[in-house]
């Protein structure tokens, strides 16, 4: 689902592409409830038709950040279909 400068999708408008990666795309965008720069990953559609894949995407989130963040940093995760 490759997205362009301009495109909305939820709360957030896509300022440019970042890469390409294994699981999906990373974007550079404007988060425009909290007007802040963030940076988000669109994960391919089959990801969410496979309930055990999207689980297991989810878990993995969780203890990468658990491992790596400092305890002053909280996660915003967004999960949208």
């Amino acid at each position: 689902m490759p997205l362009s400068p301009g495109d909305k999708f939820g709360p957030y408008e896509i300022v440019a592409p970042l890469g390409a990666v294994g699981m999906g795309e990373v974007y550079r965008v404007k988060d425009t409830k909290l007007d802040r720069a963030v940076a988000i990953k669109v994960l391919p559609e089959e990801y969410a038709q496979d309930a055990d894949r999207a689980a297991s995407i989810g878990s993995a989130f969780g203890s990468l950040h658990n491992a790596l963040a400092p305890p002053t940093v909280e996660p915003a995760v967004q999960v949208s279909r």
